[in-house]
């Protein structure tokens, strides 16, 4: 006869003596107690109700379990905690913290969770623009794509004297036969070209493309409907685009010109602009002889191609001699001498573009827009406006509750992985739910100036 044992008690090696055993019976723990400042942030912005009131519901109500605020609301919350598989939530749905963020604590069906599990949350995902007899959910991309834009503007307590918008196309590599798929050159893959457009670090467009077109195909109508939301708002604000040689496109150009709007975009270089800065490049090589370090000198041109511009524009030339080469680079703006010489409006302005790079990053690497599995376009452009949904909510947790902390520059990964992934245990009575948080961790004093910030924060939904 076997000797009956705990199969689920594991062994580790001793420490002075003590035996070190573990198992899963600690009863109501999480590991995300930090998630309650999501939910505070939630609060303020009112990220969750706002994005919920874009879904249109055709199910019974007498028939339903979760509501459709409770869906998106744990798809957000899901995706902004590290969870970016469906299948994850079917452990996650008995999680008390997700509970708690639901606001729901108790299902009203036996046999149910107080959230959803994955078929649920899969039939959201896969919504269409209208109910269908198997998709009762439906979505309205339109008003999706305003409610970034309402979030950016609400955001401000009042109107700033100017904007930058940056613009940028990013490879989302695809390993399938999803709608939209083609090989792209430069990327060396199978690919999506999605759009972002940000300002700072506020996400305000998230728009999927197939990627057989050009990077700035698409780019006129998203700014238009952008540009005309926020002056509906802010009238006097002055508008300025910022983005690579891919937008310097003579119809985005025009567009900005004729609707008082200014750019700074990068140019690519050819043979013409570099004869046009011939002088430059060899005083940048003689001075980089002589000192050893890079040399560079900057150059003022009114410019036109021979075909694709419809008129003269600036255009600034950077004449560098570095590491024993000529870099020669080139920035066509419609910001005037006012607005500063080529050196300033090189290295000040068109430079920190770069940033809005990581701000990329953070979207695919850290909330997993890039998570683009799903049969059709539709499909993947709502899981990629879902993880979006997750960097502003994340974004907006760090600008509302971290400024003056550690935490005031960290990504979202490393806010997540450090202040939202808190042990805790909980019990509920018929007063409270208390969360009793891990004793040793090490970031209690920035989770405690986060709270008091976010209790102080006005509401701004």
């Amino acid at each position: 006869m076997q000797t009956e044992c705990n199969r689920a008690l594991f062994d580790f090696a001793p420490v002075e003596g003590h035996a070190v055993v573990g198992d899963f019976d600690g009863g109501t723990i999480t590991s995300d107690a930090g998630a309650l400042l999501l939910g505070q942030a939630d609060r303020t912005i009112k990220l969750v109700e706002r994005f919920a009131r874009c879904f249109s519901d055709g199910r019974r109500s007498e028939l339903i379990e979760h509501e459709v605020k409770t869906l998106v609301g744990q798809r957000v919350f899901g995706i902004a905690l590290g969870y970016e598989d469906l299948t994850d939530h079917d452990a996650l749905r008995r999680d008390p913290v997700m509970a708690v963020l639901a606001g729901k604590l108790e299902a009203r069906r036996k046999n149910c969770a107080p959230v959803a599990g994955k078929s649920t949350l899969n039939r959201l995902e896969l919504s269409k623009k209208e109910p269908s007899r198997y998709h009762k959910i439906a979505h309205d991309g339109a008003a999706i794509e305003t409610l970034f834009v309402e979030l950016f503007l609400d955001s401000h307590k009042r109107p700033p004297d100017q904007i930058v918008l940056d613009l940028d196309a990013t490879d989302d590599p695809l390993h399938g036969h999803q709608e939209g798929r083609f090989f792209h050159g430069y990327y060396d893959c199978y690919c999506y070209l999605p759009l972002y457009i940000f300002c700072g670090d506020q996400l305000l467009a998230a728009k999927l493309r197939p990627s057989n077109i050009d990077a700035c195909a698409g780019a006129v109508e998203e700014i238009a409907r952008i540009v005309s939301k926020i002056r509906e708002r802010w009238g006097e604000v002055r508008i300025v685009l910022r983005a690579d040689s891919g937008f310097a496109r003579d119809n985005l150009m025009s567009w900005c010109e004729t609707n008082s709007v200014h750019y700074i975009f990068g140019l690519a270089k050819n043979a013409r602009l570099k004869t046009a800065i011939a002088q430059e490049l060899s005083e940048a090589k003689e001075e980089s002889n002589q000192t050893g370090n890079p040399a560079r000198r900057f150059k003022d041109l009114i410019w036109r191609t021979r075909r694709s511009w419809s008129r003269e524009r600036r255009v600034i030339a950077k004449a560098e001699w570095t590491q024993g080469e000529e870099n020669p680079r080139f920035i066509v703006t419609s910001l005037s001498q006012e607005d500063g010489d080529g050196r300033k409006l090189y290295e000040d302005i068109y430079c920190a573009r770069g940033e809005m790079e990581n701000r990329i990053k953070e979207c695919q690497l850290d909330l997993f827009a890039d998570r683009t599995s799903a049969a059709t376009m539709a499909a993947n452009q709502l899981r990629l406006w879902f993880a979006s949904m997750a960097y502003v909510l994340v974004e907006s947790t760090r600008r509302l509750a971290l400024a003056g902390t550690e935490f005031a520059k960290a990504t979202c990964g490393t806010i997540r992985r450090k202040l939202f992934k808190i042990g805790a245990l909980v019990t509920i009575s018929v007063r409270r739910i208390r969360f009793a948080m891990a004793s040793g961790c090490p970031y209690k004093a920035v989770f405690a100036a986060a709270h008091r910030a976010l209790r102080a924060a006005p509401d701004t939904g």
